[in-house]
């Protein structure tokens, strides 16, 4: 890793910081005005309207409110793609903040209001160093990223070959509260993990609770699946392979004195390699069923997939913190020692396309780092100052990719 300022990066952190006032006002527009799932309208319009000045060649998505934007450079050349997600998630806002959102029920908690403005900003960085660009830059402006799948939809879209030639290499950079602010952290390999649900019916036969021999209670059977599933992961899969079955529901029964004829569990499960995915949710079946059966009772087990292991390129990952140590300084890039069991659609694209996903700390100062509040809560703060890094990696990546 570099130890020193690459002088070919020479005045990007100036220009990041000049570009900072709007960099803010567009984060803290978008804040003010979130928007859950694939249906963006408000949003995509306000980053169609940080764009209009700029030489960029836009697409709409057709079935979501999806943006690409793409620079073409001054020199033919590859496409590389810079990602940032726009979607809020559904949670009532308890900031304080002077700019907090005005939508019930709905929060930027996850930092994709500082995605959207980072990415703007790091375009308009780009179109000024347009005629340095041998190649294209595609801007993937995303919906729909908090369990909606946006980025499979996009790709579908056909997202990868927007600019002509096709997308050889990807960047998206995700806005943390539980690093230091400013710090930028990658690793290759898996980075997040897979996340899918799970939906299991024990069904027996109801009766009176004062009878239980006269009925088929599928309650203890239920409950039993909680322990017996951890005991698959501790028993079934290697001590290599990280895996997480979690029991986030149950449900059974009306009232006290009458034993139900179903019960209901739900949960995730959450891995860091395809073949663990598998290897889960072939036990998890089994589990469920057997257990089921040695109670007199039936299970049926459904098994939603979700996103897949994101994963990093071998060389991109490695090379996306050289980049940072090199336009920012070996002081803001630390190697991330341990993947995340959080899941990302932006796997989606790093299933085709190698590239990476690195973190930005953002925590506000003042902040012990060990009580900030985390990415989901309800009083999570980010510091804007770290988006100025996060501008500066955006651009770095694009012009060291098409140099």
């Amino acid at each position: 890793m570099s130890t020193t300022v690459d002088p070919r990066f020479a005045g990007l952190l100036d220009a990041a910081r000049a570009v900072q006032p709007r960099t803010v006002a567009l984060r803290r527009q978008v804040h003010r005005h979130p928007e859950q799932g694939l249906d963006l309208p408000v949003t995509r319009a306000a980053v169609l309207e940080a764009l209009a000045d700029l030489p960029l060649k836009i697409t709409l998505g057709e079935r979501t409110s999806a943006v690409v934007a793409v620079l073409e450079g001054g020199k033919p050349g590859p496409s590389v793609l810079l990602r940032g997600d726009m979607d809020a998630l559904p949670l009532q806002e308890d900031t304080g903040l002077d700019y907090a959102s005005e939508v019930d029920g709905t929060m930027h908690a996850c930092g994709h209001d500082t995605h959207v403005a980072m990415l703007a900003s790091a375009a308009r960085l780009l179109c000024e160093r347009r005629a340095e660009l041998a190649g294209r830059v595609v801007f993937m402006f995303q919906p729909g990223e908090e369990g909606q799948h946006g980025a499979r939809f996009m790709l579908e879209e056909g997202l990868l070959d927007v600019a002509g030639p096709r997308v050889e290499k990807a960047l998206a950079v995700h806005i943390t509260s539980t690093l230091r602010s400013g710090v930028v952290t990658c690793r290759p390999g898996p980075i997040m993990a897979s996340a899918d649900t799970f939906h299991v019916t024990v069904t027996g036969r109801g009766g009176h609770g004062g009878m239980p021999h006269d009925a088929i209670d599928p309650v203890p059977p239920t409950a039993a699946m909680v322990g017996a599933l951890q005991t698959m992961v501790a028993r079934r899969v290697s001590v290599h392979e990280p895996a997480v079955v979690t029991i986030a529901h149950l449900r059974a029964g009306t009232t006290t004195n009458i034993i139900p004829e179903t019960a209901l569990l739900e949960g995730t499960v959450r891995t860091l390699s395809a073949a663990t995915r598998t290897l889960v949710h072939q036990e998890l079946r089994q589990v469920c069923e057997h257990v089921a059966a040695a109670h007199g009772c039936t299970a049926t087990v459904e098994v939603v997939p979700g996103y897949p292991v994101t994963v990093n390129d071998d060389v991109v990952g490695p090379h996306v913190l050289d980049l940072a140590a090199r336009a920012i300084g070996p002081a803001w890039a630390e190697p991330m020692l341990d993947p995340l069991m959080g899941a990302e659609d932006f796997s989606y694209v790093l299933e085709r396309v190698p590239g990476a996903m690195a973190f930005l700390g953002a925590c506000p100062p003042g902040v012990d780092l060990a009580v900030a509040e985390a990415n989901h809560s309800n009083r999570v703060l980010f510091d804007d100052d770290a988006m100025v890094h996060g501008v500066v990696l955006h651009t770095a990546f694009a012009l060291d990719a098409l140099r």
